[in-house]
């Protein structure tokens, strides 16, 4: 949040490949601008990618946060009233040189003259608006490395360790006599570290040093280290960089010896040598070095080029967390491995070869396509729909049957694109609205969406507030029963009314809220509210049995170390009855052979809760898992009724899933149900309950009152419809 004053606003980057490094981000940038939206978008955009914030909105504000603040540079915007950033930049100036407080100022095309003034009275840069948030973070990383390495030169008093620091390689020296190693500062960077974030033990590098690769490495340094004579040390390898990736590497060694010939010391230097090394170690498929790399050379290529000829296809398995932490990283591995494999096979596309350094691993589970050469650009479509339905096929992997699904976000190749980094984007921007939208598709990039993703950055930004501003509310959908249509009880349904935005989908925020952690107390209110209203409707409208409450559980707030503690507090202080109150969990759970899971459910159990298995037979269980864990019924995901009377396997897999429903005591309910000829087929399907829009939509309190409850003849021997 901004305002007038000095702030520092500090974020965990959530972009990792084009946040600052931890070396970057130790001194605050100050963002110097009389204007709050101009301070507010750049501090957002800079905070995002790791640095630290603040920011001052006059040139008196500024020198109180110099003198305040630890500044590590300074954005200077040219024109403010009062004080004008030429004059802020004169005062600073007679304190600070250039090299101890860089400055770069902020201008529009028309303020050359300014500009020049402004570099001869000593600004280090300068960049334009409307600002290139690219251009302005390499300008910014520039200077604060420039910075940086003169405070290393100025600071440093042994020849040695400059001679270190300003080697391009990392240097190391290994003393065997005290077993320790002194690492340079270029050594640390190239893993991603600042200088003290790394100690001089050997096992700083050797624990790095990926799990293949590391017997041989120490089998090389035991044999040069017990050898008498000069001996290089050579070892490619790769090992761990902060970043989470593996960096490949070569080491290389000299042994000094003792004038009794006892090897005392190895000098040696590291270089990064990831980009010669072109593959993706676990896939086989090119790596994001070497894609980048040939996408760049496509657009220098193809420069002024109004023909699009290529496109981007870019892509993220849905879920893929799920089978991680559920099944193991070796299954995740293995997953991987045959997504990238069914992916070779699916960049041909009519009588065209497709060459394999066109498509790339990225990490983790992303993946891209570069289809060149396209007659028309929408046969990238026909290839995402390829991908699509390889991805689809059943994987068997460990003994597990895994359904995959995956997200794809396509960019088509434009002459508006002078990067890597742009088209990239659009691609992730279109991947994430395909995600956003269900997953299991594909999206078209347009200018469209990247107004969505500043809409979603804004609501993130406001989400937090939500709850304490009283902006969520529930809504309530009825639950029938099939047979004679008699309401049984009620979902509780999130709502957001944004006070500028007016009501929010809860497809936009509830994954907002997963990814920041906001579901945790969200969820608790939920819980709350359910609860206190089901006990007032129980006591107005007594029935036999008693109305229901259902309410979804996310997997996050199931983890959350208190959970139980929590829902406990919740019935004693609600005094609801625990078995009307049903908790929906999605069928992900199921994927998890966890014993904390299981203890965690059969607690939730003990306090008496119904426990429900929401939007079941997406794909990620098998049904014989659902004896597993002590769950009362199952929700039929809705997809497969509003494919009802379109696709024949659609109700086939409803009748095998009643079947195994039946065969374990479990009640059945159907959403999504829009007409009576739905209503009929899942009742001879098997089905118990439903819910859709055939009886209602999701009602705030009020109309459920007006036009549900107060319809239902309310009695000691159930409801019935009055007459």
């Amino acid at each position: 949040m901004t305002n007038s004053n000095t702030f520092v606003e500090q974020e965990k980057s959530k972009a990792p490949a084009e946040a600052a490094n931890a070396d970057e981000s130790r001194d605050t940038l100050l963002i110097v601008d009389d204007e709050e939206p101009n301070r507010d978008m750049l501090s957002r955009r800079l905070s995002r990618v790791g640095y630290r914030v603040a920011c001052a909105a006059s040139g008196p504000l500024a020198l109180q946060t110099i003198e305040s603040e630890k500044i590590g540079a300074v954005l200077l915007d040219i024109m403010m009233p009062g004080m004008s950033g030429l004059e802020l930049l004169q005062v600073l100036r007679v304190t600070y040189s250039p090299s101890q407080l860089p400055i770069i100022m902020v201008s529009s095309i028309q303020d050359s003259d300014q500009i020049a003034e402004a570099l001869n009275a000593g600004a280090n840069d300068y960049i334009t608006k409307p600002i290139d948030f690219a251009v302005a973070q390499a300008r910014i990383k520039t200077q604060l490395t420039r910075r940086r390495t003169e405070e290393v030169l100025r600071e440093s008093e042994e020849r040695y360790a400059l001679a270190m620091r300003g080697s391009r390689e990392g240097v190391w020296d290994w003393d065997f006599l005290a077993d320790h190693v002194r690492y340079s500062v270029q050594w640390k960077n190239l893993l991603g570290f600042s200088e003290d974030e790394i100690g001089d033990s050997p096992l700083e590098w050797l624990s790095r040093i990926h799990e293949e690769d590391r017997p041989h490495v120490e089998s090389i340094l035991a044999e040069k280290k017990a050898l008498r004579s000069s001996a290089e040390f050579s070892s490619e390898h790769r090992i761990h960089h902060k970043s989470g990736d593996y960096r490949w590497v070569l080491c290389r060694g000299a042994i000094v010896h003792a004038p009794d010939g006892k090897p005392v010391r190895m000098v040696g230097s590291m270089s990064d040598i990831t980009p010669s090394k072109a593959f993706d170690s676990l896939t086989g498929l090119s790596n994001r070095t070497a894609f980048v790399d040939k996408l760049t050379t496509l657009l220098r290529e193809t420069a002024g080029d109004q023909r699009k000829t290529f496109a981007l296809l870019f892509l993220d398995l849905d879920r893929f967390k799920v089978v991680n932490d559920s099944l193991g990283h070796d299954i995740g591995d293995q997953l991987l491995q045959t997504v990238g494999k069914r992916l070779e096979g699916s960049v041909h596309y009519h009588k065209h070869e497709r060459s394999l350094d066109n498509l790339a691993r990225f990490g983790g589970d992303e993946f891209a396509v570069l289809l060149t050469g396209l007659s028309d650009p929408l046969d990238s479509v026909t290839v995402g729909r390829r991908i699509l339905d390889r991805i689809r096929g059943p994987f068997q992997l460990g003994g597990h049957e895994i359904v995959a699904n995956a997200s794809i976000g396509i960019a088509l190749g434009d002459e508006t694109y002078s990067s890597a980094a742009e088209i990239l984007r659009d691609a992730d921007t279109a991947m994430y609205g395909a995600k956003s939208a269900g997953g299991g598709r594909y999206q078209l990039f347009d200018f469209s969406l990247r107004a969505e993703a500043i809409e979603r950055l804004e609501l993130e930004s406001h989400l937090g507030q939500a709850l304490e501003k009283n902006e969520l509310m529930l809504y309530y959908q009825p639950k029938v029963h099939l047979k004679n249509g008699n309401t049984i009880g009620f979902e509780a349904l999130l709502r957001w009314r944004h006070p500028a935005k007016g009501l929010i989908s809860p497809s936009k925020f509830i994954p907002l809220a997963e990814d920041t952690g906001d579901i945790v107390p969200i969820g608790t209110w939920v819980l709350e509210q359910a609860a206190a209203q089901l006990v007032r409707w129980q006591s107005l409208y007594p029935q036999e049995p008693p109305l229901t409450m259902a309410l979804n559980v996310s997997v996050k707030q199931l983890r959350h170390p208190d959970f139980v503690g929590v829902v406990q507090n919740v019935l004693t202080k609600s005094g609801v009855n625990p078995a009307t109150l049903q908790l929906e969990l999605t069928e992900s759970i199921l994927m998890e052979d966890s014993d904390a899971t299981s203890k965690i459910l059969h607690e939730l159990k003990q306090l008496g809760l119904a426990l429900d298995v929401d939007d079941f037979g997406t794909g990620y269980s098998s049904l014989n898992k659902l004896d597993r864990y002590p769950f009362d019924s199952i929700k039929i995901d809705r997809t497969f009724v509003l494919r009802l009377h379109k696709d024949l396997r659609s109700a086939e897999v409803i009748r095998g899933i009643a079947m195994l429903a039946h065969s374990l005591k479990l009640n059945i309910t159907a959403e999504g149900i829009e007409s009576q000829a739905d209503a009929d087929t899942l009742i001879g399907l098997g089905c118990h309950y439903g819910q859709g829009y055939l009886y209602s939509r999701p009602l705030a309190v009020e109309e459920i009152e007006r036009t549900v409850l107060s319809e239902i003849n309310f009695t000691t021997h159930g409801p019935g419809k009055k007459a």
